[in-house]
């Protein structure tokens, strides 16, 4: 379950970051709740996670999808470039990922 729980938080730090950019600083509403609720959700998944896990793992794991998911949702909206070296680093890190929860 902690695994669970911590992909879904990873996911939610894509989200709070990506409301950030959007908030302009904290000028548009929408965009600002979105942060502080995915923020407070992101944040309260990872405590409970590393009530199982250790924290190394977990924030290295949390990080890393909240990064590629954050990279890879602005790649697919336009609004930064990505390209195939971008893409393959990506996935590196996906691939390290995927090595810390083998070696759990």
């Amino acid at each position: 379950m902690s695994w669970i729980v911590l992909v879904l938080s990873g996911v939610l730090e894509a989200v709070w970051a990506t409301a950030l950019s959007r908030s302009e600083g904290f000028t548009r509403l929408g965009p600002s709740v979105v942060f502080g609720v995915a923020l407070a959700a992101s944040m309260g998944g990872l405590a409970y996670a590393m009530r199982e896990l250790p924290v190394g793992t977990a924030y290295a794991v949390w990080v890393a999808i909240g990064a590629v998911g954050t990279v890879l949702w602005a790649g697919m909206t336009g609004a930064e470039p990505l390209s195939v070296v971008k893409v393959l680093l990506l996935a590196g890190i996906v691939g390290c990922v995927v090595g810390l929860k083998l070696v759990h």
